[in-house]
């Protein structure tokens, strides 16, 4: 048997990793996910992780959502969606109660993929949230008012809903925080990847405590791994310790494709699918969808047990 070309093999992957074909198929979670992706520590890869997730999920036969939460924008960015003032975007929901059905945008790479953007008029929307009654709360009443709509015209609720914060533990991230059921928290493979992570779990303590009980951190990834370094195994195996079997299996490479992409607004899955970048996103991906699966068999084993 002839052995395959790197070129070959990278084409292989591309495919793969497109799923052009539509032949393989995550599978789908039981109810919709709704997953904030959080760590306000700055430079962990966190939108990067937004958006090659959604795309790669959408990819697969997921349908998603992603809410970007950043008023500097990059996830509208690296999705290719327009967020300049007066595009309709989560500033107008969050502070103007505008249907988030009317602020979500179609992302052109995946027709199962939509963003809600952020201009750059969030900015100002955690002083303007201040005096609003309820304003931790804001984005899940958007979100319960979103999956009412989507039933009331006949639409299937989106399968995940990924929201990207800003890389602070301000309003806007409680309110990701408060919608949200589950935490994705991104740590870099560097000297200083714990840093902050004791602030930001107490935040979620307090959160889970006051606002919403049912708030838990259910998946590390972790990002910028340089396999070249001690540093970066010895950080690895750390944060394995630490949380356990909440750290995905899957690990992303610190990558110039990775890091390119967005400058093309794209994610590296379309930007350049046969990169190792793309594969880890992919896989990722995969453990996340399957991760849901195994989580529903095991309690209704439980419950048949008991």
């Amino acid at each position: 048997m002839q052995e395959q070309t790197p070129i070959a093999v990278e084409a292989e992957r591309a495919v793969r990793v497109r799923n052009s074909g539509g032949h393989s198929r995550l599978p789908r979670p039981p109810a919709t996910r709704v997953m904030t992706v959080a760590n306000q520590k700055g430079g962990v890869g966190k939108t990067t992780t937004t958006v090659n997730l959604s795309v790669a999920l959408a990819l697969h036969g997921c349908s998603v959502l992603v809410i970007d939460l950043d008023p500097q924008g990059n996830a509208s960015t690296g999705l290719g969606i327009a967020h300049h003032s007066g595009v309709p975007s989560i500033y107008d929901v969050l502070i103007d109660d505008l249907p988030m059905v009317e602020a979500a945008a179609v992302v052109a790479v995946a027709p199962h993929l939509q963003c809600i953007p952020a201009t750059i008029d969030l900015a100002g929307a955690e002083i303007e949230l201040v005096s609003v009654v309820a304003r931790e709360s804001r984005l899940r009443r958007a979100l319960k008012r979103y999956l009412a709509d989507l039933h009331g015209r006949g639409i299937e609720a989106p399968d995940y809903i990924l929201i990207d914060c800003p890389p602070s533990l301000g309003l806007l991230t409680v309110n990701a925080l408060v919608a949200a059921a589950e935490v994705l928290i991104p740590i870099q493979c560097e000297y200083y990847a714990l840093e902050g992570l004791r602030q930001l779990t107490s935040n979620i303590d307090l959160v889970t405590a006051h606002l919403n009980a049912d708030l838990i951190v259910s998946t590390i990834l972790l990002t910028m791994y340089d396999g070249r370094t001690r540093l970066a195994d010895q950080v690895a195996q750390e944060v394995r310790t630490h949380f356990g079997d909440r750290v995905l299996d899957a690990v992303i490479p610190r990558s110039i494709r990775v890091s390119e992409a967005p400058g093309f607004g794209q994610s590296v899955i379309t930007y350049d699918p046969g990169s190792r970048g793309a594969t880890s996103y992919l896989e990722a991906a995969r453990e996340i969808a399957h991760r849901a699966t195994e989580t529903r068999a095991n309690r209704a084993s439980a419950a048949v047990s008991g």
